[in-house]
């Protein structure tokens, strides 16, 4: 069983941005979305995207700073991140929407701090 991979993450001062990359092997037709998981919390759903880009959904805490987008041809599905906020560090992770428990990858950490 592949699993995503994910790449991109790293420590940025508030106010910044950083992109996330998901290597989403075989799932060129599947509605794709990012989650992240911050210390103590559940994980959340932050942003989908349907197979073929013309769908997105956020979450309202993300809105207007967060933008998800794919590349079918790649197999890849991608989260631009601006204006990055304290309260966004948490682990990334990509999956299906809904998500295939087999397919979590190991994420990758975003830190907002100063």
């Amino acid at each position: 069983q592949v699993q995503a991979v994910e790449s991109g993450g790293g420590l940025v001062q508030p106010g910044g941005s950083l992109r996330l990359s998901c290597a989403a092997s075989g799932r060129t037709l599947s509605t794709m979305g990012w989650f992240r998981q911050a210390p103590g919390k559940e994980r959340e759903l932050v942003a989908s995207i349907v197979w073929n880009g013309r769908m997105t959904y956020y979450r309202d805490s993300v809105k207007g700073r967060f933008t998800i987008f794919r590349d079918n041809a790649k197999d890849m599905v991608f989260l631009q991140m601006s204006s990055l906020k304290p309260d966004d560090t948490a682990v990334y992770y990509c999956n299906t929407n809904p998500p295939d428990s087999r397919y979590w990858g190991q994420g990758t950490q975003v830190t907002v701090s100063s």
